[in-house]
């Protein structure tokens, strides 16, 4: 791996007390395989986390949270992974909806 990949591009405090990273490689691999409509829009995922509309815990995984901040169109939708007690990226995606699972904050 290139020097600076595990280097956090993102390093973001949420409202829940939980602190989220990211490093480059993964915002790499979001950005440039599995949603490349975020690119550029790493303010926007900070932004989601830091200080979002509602905070959902997923369905599927117990231990994944789900973080949505709505823009003039659509949801930004932060994906975060809790381990250890510390969060990482998953993925981000826009979205016209908001996914079920229980509400674990709201603004």
């Amino acid at each position: 791996m290139a020097e600076g990949q595990d280097d956090p591009v993102l390093a973001v405090e949420t409202p829940i007390g939980l602190r989220v990273v990211c490093s480059a490689a993964r915002w790499h691999m979001i950005v440039s395989v599995k949603h490349p409509v975020m690119g550029g829009r790493l303010g926007d995922v900070a932004q989601t986390l830091a200080a979002p509309e509602e905070i959902r815990q997923s369905v599927r995984d117990e231990s994944v949270v789900l973080f949505y901040r709505r823009d003039e169109r659509r949801w930004t939708c932060a994906v975060v992974k809790r381990l250890d007690g510390e969060g990482f990226l998953i993925t981000c995606y826009p979205t016209d909806r908001i996914k079920s699972g229980d509400i674990l904050w709201t603004r």
